[in-house]
């Protein structure tokens, strides 16, 4: 039997974690990595970017605007290389913000559960106590 978590999609299921912060709170650098992240790592991205390379190549190839051996498309894809390392470790950073923000979460939950397991147990030896 699915839950209402499970037939959620697992990426996004941090976004409703009460340590990470809503949309609302994010700044635009933040909001903008986290489209990033989202749209180059995805299968979508792949895919496009093999059609736009099979377009490019099947429309010039001795008669177009950029005739092989495509130095034009060489000059876009070195483009993009360049700037897709330092648009990935902004992702990457984003998602470290992210992990940071649940490990603070949980370190918080686990120290008030701590307390409250200290809190049982002195009264249950205080029940005992009476008990005896």
């Amino acid at each position: 039997m699915r839950t209402k978590w499970s037939l959620r999609r697992p990426a996004r299921l941090w976004r409703s974690h009460p340590a990470v912060r809503t949309d609302e709170q994010l700044t635009r650098g933040e909001k903008a990595a986290d489209l990033l992240r989202t749209g180059m790592g995805s299968w979508a991205f792949v895919f496009g970017s093999l059609l736009f390379l099979t377009l490019w190549m099947s429309f010039n190839r001795n008669v177009g605007f950029d005739p092989y051996p495509f130095i034009l498309l060489n000059l876009v894809l070195s483009c993009v290389a360049a700037l897709q390392g330092a648009i990935l470790l902004i992702a990457a950073r984003r998602a470290d913000q992210i992990s940071a923000e649940l490990a603070v979460h949980d370190y918080t939950t686990n120290t008030e559960a701590l307390e409250s397991i200290r809190r049982l147990e002195t009264l249950t030896a205080e029940i005992r106590s009476l008990l005896e």
